[in-house]
């Protein structure tokens, strides 16, 4: 491939790479390897209510990940229908968005088209890690990366006009619009803050040294245009946080959803560390899967190792040089060093599954670009190296393909990685069984309900974990309980648990009830009761440490 900065050629490039990109999902879709866990089940849901009139403003049970995922769907659903392919087809044009600001962003940063086909190339087969965050929704992470990317390019453009003294509407627009991005970003996913913090100092800082022939007044309307722009964007979160109490919304922001270490802060930075380099390194390179711990790609594993190493340590030594210190590279290291110290110094550090990590492979994508541009003349040689790095993180993605289940899943622990490949099986038994009504854990309780348009109601009472723990928080959407609790009867549906499966063997017989029993792949379902249980009557559903 020849890497050009003629106009026309780099189009036809870029449309290509799109297709690819596009194409590559579509094929992993079509084997249907990637799995409908619940977390995804809840976007669909909300998509469906918010179709119905309800008008959410945070993921089901969560307040630091807005619904625009959900509205964005609901507008799918409502041109194609209520299908999970729906959700996979919004999540790969926000990726396609994510494709193209990438590019912009080394075309206005570098000053060169090349550099953005090249990371365009590396994001279009990527590896496990961004394939699976960026096909399966989650709630917010193809948005927070394509607004990510807006924020990044935006900054650029501001600067450049700055500089070249441009004070036309064409810069009040991308100040306020910058403004707007970062407050739809924080409600959005706050994620996005590793974007907008940077930025926003980067401005600062552009500003202060700028300040002689811009002026007092207009660095006062850059402030305040910025600042109005971000309230707007960030209203749902504000007015929100008006109504159920500021620091509850912050403290969800800084994760207190994920808040379980008992250790004192510096053991939990340490163990932030481990997983930080052991874990979210590996996982961001496509050496392993974020759900398991097994080499991907081998025998090119060790080479694309090399590669990396070899970038990384050109693009900040770089840095260190006042001529090709770009001060695009400052911005991109700004980002992945708020990245870092969000993952060390909070809570999100316990997760090393790879969701955080998305937003550094575009900013590797952009440094592998900047420097094979930089030290490697032949383009032979570059579409070499390139091409060494897409077929590795194809082959890792294939291999991860291969192996369903678990398939590419959301899952990293083994216990709630269901087969979901028998879902229908499932749906169809509960209905004509007439079980309609029950209980069950998080990861079955929302594909189930979507899946079956929801006359299949069972809510989430019942641990997944092999220590019999559980959270009230896996009862994400409250209409529902009422459904079960009035319900004449219910069923039970336990997966991967026969310590569970004794439980409610000995508590059904103590209460002289009697009961069949089915299982269909990894579901166990108890259903025909003479008398209908409640999961509270035999001790399930409150919470346990």
């Amino acid at each position: 491939m020849i890497f050009t900065d003629k106009r026309g050629r780099y189009f036809v490039l870029l449309s290509v790479i799109l297709l690819v990109a596009a194409g590559w999902k579509a094929l992993l879709l079509v084997k249907d390897v990637i799995p409908f866990n619940s977390d995804e089940a809840i976007v669909a849901l909300m998509a469906r209510h918010i179709l119905a009139g309800e008008r959410p403003v945070f993921f089901y049970g969560q307040v630091y990940m807005g619904s625009l995922d959900a509205f964005l769907v609901a507008m799918g659903f409502s041109i194609f229908g209520q299908k999970v392919w729906v959700i996979r087809l919004i999540q790969i044009l926000l990726y396609s968005g994510t494709i193209i600001s990438t590019a912009a962003i080394a075309n206005v940063g570098f000053g060169t088209r090349k550099i953005g086909l090249m990371a365009a190339v590396l994001l279009a087969i990527p590896t496990v890690n961004v394939t699976l965050y960026t096909t399966a929704s989650l709630g917010g992470y193809g948005e927070a990366l394509l607004i990510g990317n807006q924020i990044l390019l935006l900054g650029l453009l501001i600067r450049r006009d700055i500089l070249a003294q441009k004070y036309s509407i064409k810069l009040w627009v991308e100040v306020g619009v910058l403004g707007f991005l970062a407050g739809l970003g924080l409600w959005a996913n706050g994620l996005t803050l590793v974007y907008s913090g940077p930025v926003c100092v980067w401005i600062l800082v552009l500003l202060g040294r700028n300040w002689e022939h811009l002026g007092v007044k207009r660095v006062g309307y850059i402030v305040l245009l910025a600042a109005v722009g971000t309230l707007i964007g960030a209203a749902p979160w504000w007015l929100y946080g008006i109504r159920v109490g500021g620091p509850a919304l912050l403290q969800e922001l800084m994760g207190d959803a994920v808040a379980v270490e008992q250790e004192p802060w510096p053991v939990q930075v340490a163990h932030h560390a481990v997983n930080y380099l052991l874990l979210g390194m590996t996982a961001l390179f496509g050496f392993r899967p974020p759900w398991n711990v097994k080499w991907l790609g081998l025998p090119l594993l060790p080479f694309v190792l090399l590669f990396w190493v070899w970038i990384l340590w050109w693009f900040f030594r770089q840095l260190q040089e006042k001529k090709a210190g770009n001060p695009v590279r400052w911005l991109l290291t700004g980002v992945a060093g708020v990245l870092t110290a969000g993952f060390l110094f909070t809570s999100f550090g316990v997760d090393p599954s790879g969701r955080y990590f998305v937003p550094l492979s575009v900013l590797l994508a952009l440094a592998a670009g900047d420097v094979i541009a930089q030290k490697i003349s032949p383009p032979r040689l570059q579409a070499a190296l390139l091409g060494l790095v897409v077929v590795f993180q194809a082959l890792g993605t294939w291999q991860c393909a291969l192996e369903y289940p678990p398939g590419i899943t959301t899952q990293f622990d083994a216990v709630t990685a269901i087969n979901h490949r028998y879902d229908e099986e499932l749906i169809r038994f509960l209905r004509e069984q007439g079980e309609t009504r029950g209980y069950s854990n998080y990861w079955v309780s929302y594909p189930v309900a979507f899946l079956s348009d929801e006359v299949l109601i069972f809510v989430p009472r019942l641990p997944y974990h092999q220590d019999m723990r559980y959270t009230p928080r896996d009862d994400r959407y409250a209409p529902y309980n009422a459904l079960v609790e009035s319900s004449p009867r219910v069923a039970y549906i336990t997966t991967n648990h026969p310590e569970l499966n004794i439980y409610l063997r000995k508590a059904f017989e103590e209460l002289q009830v009697t009961w069949l029993e089915k299982q269909i792949g990894d579901y166990y379902i108890f259903y025909n009761l003479s008398s209908p249980v409640r999961a509270s009557e035999i001790g399930l559903g409150a919470y346990s440490p």
